[in-house]
């Protein structure tokens, strides 16, 4: 059953009659196709109407949804059984938050990265709810080394809350491990493709964000901090969160506008999680092109590509003297 948002709730109790309207339909007893095919549309006008003014903070209670398609979901209607996971960092041990191994995309193979949330409780605190470790991008890097050694492609799934704070995190290198990964994604020549999911969140997610092609699905987020953090920062209050996701900018149609991203990817109305198949078809889809146009570049070319892509990322605006500044 899926779990709808409090945004939602007015088409809970048709959807409740349209239930009800279609039990008593099969049962034989009366027909009543006309008043359900009624409900049915007007709960479909709805929607729609819903969730083409959803507001930013709305957006990211769509992207953190339980029941999201997560990176392995996503994987097996995709891959099918051709995933093949590897594991470890060859430093200190492995982390479930970050899944990485290779697969084929149709007769593409391809090295395959990418956040991993739980769809319940006991899962999410298994995967730290999508936040890696150190030993997370490290193991990352490893794979990607793997496949420009190999002349693979890379594909990497974003959604995370962000890189996990914690002490022991801290202590092994989390900021250096992100910082490394930044740095070597820049330098490996084989075309990277990235789609962020779900979550993009501040360094964990551009850890494994540096690609030629950078897309989104129409309901995620990507921000250089969650919603709750920056009003955590700026007014002391992680209760503005709504505030902090519109001053963010944290939408598709917000960063494609910025140039941050270089294509949305439609979703189903209400979401991934209402129809992860054909969320699937679209990305797998999205995917293939984009590494069909790139395995025509030459090395040295997608390299130059991609540090003047991201070099020419951000706005600026020069003081004429010192006066304006102050």
């Amino acid at each position: 059953m899926t779990r709808e948002f409090e945004f939602e709730r007015p088409i809970v109790e048709l959807e409740k009659r349209l239930k009800d309207l279609q039990t008593l339909s099969e049962d034989g007893q009366i027909d009543l196709s006309r008043e359900i095919k009624a409900i049915a549309d007007k709960i479909g006008i709805m929607r729609a109407e819903i969730f083409r003014t959803l507001e930013p903070w709305q957006y990211a209670q769509v992207a953190r949804h339980i029941d999201r398609p997560s990176t392995l979901d996503y994987l097996k209607m995709i891959c099918g059984d051709t995933f093949v996971e590897l594991h470890g960092d060859r430093l200190f041990g492995d982390d479930p938050a970050l899944v990485a191994g290779f697969a084929r995309f149709g007769d593409r193979p391809v090295a395959v990265i990418g956040h991993q949330k739980g769809h319940d409780t006991e899962e999410n605190l298994f995967r730290n709810f999508g936040m890696p470790h150190p030993e997370g991008y490290r193991k990352a890097m490893r794979v990607m080394r793997l496949a420009e050694r190999f002349r693979r492609p890379i594909v990497v799934f974003i959604d995370t809350p962000g890189a996990f704070p914690g002490i022991g995190a801290e202590e092994r290198g989390q900021s250096e491990a992100i910082a490394r990964n930044l740095a070597d994604m820049a330098r490996l020549a084989v075309p990277i493709v990235c789609v962020v999911i779900g979550e993009g969140g501040s360094g964990g997610a551009l850890a494994v964000g540096i690609g030629d092609r950078v897309c989104m699905l129409e309901y995620s987020i990507y921000s250089v901090i969650s919603a709750e953090g920056c009003a955590a920062i700026l007014w002391k209050d992680a209760s503005r969160a709504k505030d902090a996701a519109r001053a963010l900018r944290l939408r598709a149609t917000d960063l494609l506008e910025f140039g941050i991203i270089d294509q949305i990817l439609p979703e189903p109305l209400g979401g991934a999680h209402r129809d992860p198949s054909a969320t699937a078809a679209t990305i797998k889809g999205a995917i293939l092109d984009h590494l069909a146009a790139l395995a025509t570049v030459p090395p040295q070319e997608l390299l130059a590509r991609r540090y003047a892509k991201f070099r020419a990322m951000g706005r600026y605006k020069v003081q004429e003297d010192a006066e304006e500044t102050q």
